[in-house]
């Protein structure tokens, strides 16, 4: 079982930055890809970007594209989510993910390790 451990989350005025991470640990950790997804009150939880582990081939939602970059370090089984120019509607529960089977459709239920989420609350 492996386990993941977000952090970077809080409170940003519209047009900041910040910075998630997420640190992979338990058993040997070697995924097909890992992800950021996000859900805000009342929605579906939403893929933000995603990333292959042994590639690093990025992937990102079209309403981050631009402003986000997804990186990761095998050395520290770590990925980690820059996101720019943040918008009022940014604001969610940021979730990482993680999959050792190929992903598909990068839908939130192709994933099956999930981190208990960290709080992103972006202010006017």
């Amino acid at each position: 079982q492996v386990q993941l451990v977000e952090s970077g989350g809080g409170l940003v005025q519209a047009g900041g930055s910040l910075s998630l991470s997420c640190v992979a640990s338990g058993r040997t950790f070697n995924p097909y890809a890992m992800a950021w997804f996000r859900q805000a009150p009342g929605k579906e939880r939403e893929l933000v970007a995603a990333i292959t582990w042994l590639g690093g081939n990025p992937l990102y939602a079209d309403s981050v594209k631009g402003r986000s970059t997804i990186s990761r370090d095998s050395a520290k089984n770590a990925m980690y989510l820059q996101m720019n120019a943040l918008k009022l509607e940014d604001s969610a529960v940021y979730y990482c993910a993680s999959e050792d089977f190929p992903v598909r459709a990068y839908h939130y239920t192709d994933f099956g390790s999930w981190g208990q989420g960290t709080q992103v609350t972006v202010s006017s």
